[in-house]
């Protein structure tokens, strides 16, 4: 029921009551009774007109609100009708355009299949004529020559071999001579100066620690009572000790020189001081290891300190010092680094480089060597790790892994330590080796030579410096020799181990005789 019907209801109500009321008045014959249902009547009434005026007003209102949200409602539905319209019109345009793309690229794909096939079959026109003129050239080619078609290929590719034999070895011959013009005055020039500013002593080395004894007696007294003493000496010292019949004198074997100079300084104080008995030989022999480790590291820290290449990590100083006690083909360890440090750092100079660098990376070069006896790995790749290790610079590194070859080198200053360590390995007088090695070394340089075909004869000259081959004149030209010489080269750096440097000269002789009568 809406508000106007209750309204209405309201005054029916009223008037209702009103009139029983009048009644009841009438029939008690009140007269106030009357009056008050008049009154009460009269009150119904407006009140009840009250209602239907407020109801009317409550109506036209809710009329209004529901008009004014469906005009909003029917808007809004305009609206999504219109973008829904829009939306659709634009995928239209998509669709069309992708229809006209796909229509576009189908015909371009036919045109491109059509020109394909008419491409194939021109080719394939063109090899079905080229075997037959092929067919038919093989055919003229073995009449011709009487060859079949094997032997004809197998001289084909033997004269395609030897020329591109002579090319490349024409390119070298070229390539050759003209490095040697570009560097030879320069590299001379400095090599020789940094050779005339660096004098130093031959080197030769013992290859085995001695002790001289005082008297034949103090033999016994070494060896006590059951051998206690050297058993007590070469526990504690770790080395062997070789007494034989050479009089006043005791050799000292062990494959790490620090052991051996902790033992022949044990035994220089031992015979001293006279008393040598186990436990004061173990006294003796932790008093003289302490005393060397302060030793090796005051040699290192000389060695950096005469050289000028400013701080250094300290345990690569103890390492430099390591190498006073190691000898390669009877070159001090050390001494050979610092000799490969001026050596680098006078050639740097020359050339306008970093001078200190150069200096600390030759001096660093062979660092490995002073624990590669102790430690699995070789010398190059130890001394490279242990420069990384202790923080040194990466051309320093480099220098180190590069300088036998094993890696190539990133900086001139590398290259430059390698031609310092191969100057002081191959000046006079600074390595010799066993004569057993001498020979070898030999052999295998001959037999390397003689190897290559064509080679007549091999000669090793000059203690192993120089190889010089004789080849068959009728086998081998001008040309090939250079080709030859480049690969004996190679194969006697990749399979021998020698110092310094080894040239390679080969002989071509021609003799043409005849006999008059």
């Amino acid at each position: 029921m809406g508000p106007l019907g209750t309204a209405i209801f309201a005054g029916i109500v009223g008037i209702v009551i009103g009139i029983l009321i009048m009644k009841i008045a009438g029939n008690m014959g009140l007269d106030r009774s009357v009056e008050k249902a008049n009154a009460i009547v009269e009150e119904a009434n407006a009140k009840a007109e009250t209602l239907i005026r407020q109801a009317n007003l409550d109506g036209k209102q809710q009329v209004y609100d529901m008009k004014l949200q469906a005009e909003n409602e029917i808007k809004k539905q305009q609206n999504k009708l219109r973008q829904n319209d829009t939306e659709l019109a634009r995928r239209e345009e998509k669709v069309k355009f992708r229809e006209e793309n796909v229509r576009t690229n189908e015909k371009k794909l036919l045109e491109k299949g059509k020109e394909l096939e008419t491409r194939l079959a021109t080719i394939s026109k063109m090899e079905n004529e080229l075997q037959e003129k092929i067919d038919s050239q093989i055919v003229v080619l073995e009449r011709v020559s009487s060859m079949t078609q094997e032997e004809a290929h197998k001289e084909l590719m033997e004269a395609v071999e030897k020329k591109s034999e002579q090319e490349i070895a024409q390119y070298l011959h070229d390539a050759q001579e003209e490095a040697e013009v570009r560097a030879s005055e320069n590299a001379r020039n400095i090599i020789a100066m940094a050779i005339h500013r660096y004098a130093q002593e031959e080197t030769i080395e013992r290859t085995v620690s001695t002790v001289t004894l005082p008297s034949e007696e103090m033999k016994g007294r070494i060896i006590g009572r059951e051998g206690r003493n050297i058993k007590a000496i070469e526990q504690a010292t770790g080395v062997d000790l070789i007494i034989d019949d050479t009089p006043d004198i005791i050799t000292i074997s062990s494959f790490d020189p620090i052991r051996r100079e902790v033992a022949r300084q044990s035994l220089e104080t031992l015979m001293k001081d006279g008393r040598i008995q186990p436990g004061r030989i173990e006294e003796v022999v932790d008093k003289t290891r302490k005393d060397l480790d302060d030793t090796i590291l005051k040699i290192g820290s000389e060695a950096v300190f005469k050289l000028g290449i400013g701080r250094m990590n300290k345990e690569l100083i103890r390492m430099l010092g390591r190498m006073r006690f190691r000898y390669s083909y009877g070159q001090n360890g050390l001494a050979h680094s610092m000799e490969v440090a001026a050596f680098a750092g006078m050639m740097a100079a020359e050339l306008g480089l970093n001078q200190n660098l150069a200096k600390r990376a030759g001096l660093l070069h062979d660092i490995g060597k002073a624990v590669d006896f102790e430690q699995e790995g070789s010398h190059v790749e130890l001394g490279a790790r242990y420069a990384k290790k202790y923080g040194e610079n990466a051309i320093i590194v480099n220098s180190i892994e590069s300088h036998h070859g094993d890696t190539e080198p990133e900086d001139i200053i590398a290259v430059l330590v390698a031609a310092a360590d191969t100057l002081s390995a191959a000046r006079p007088g600074a390595r010799y080796e066993s004569m057993e090695g001498y020979i070898n070394r030999l052999e295998n340089l001959e037999k390397i030579a003689s190897g290559f075909e064509g080679v007549e004869k091999a000669f090793a000259i000059q203690a192993g410096r120089e190889v010089r081959v004789l080849v068959k004149p009728d086998k081998v030209d001008d040309v090939r020799m250079v080709k030859i010489a480049h690969d004996i080269r190679e194969k006697i750096e990749n399979e021998m181990t020698y110092p310094g440097q080894i040239k390679v000269t080969l002989i071509r002789e021609v003799r043409v005789q005849e006999l008059a009568k």
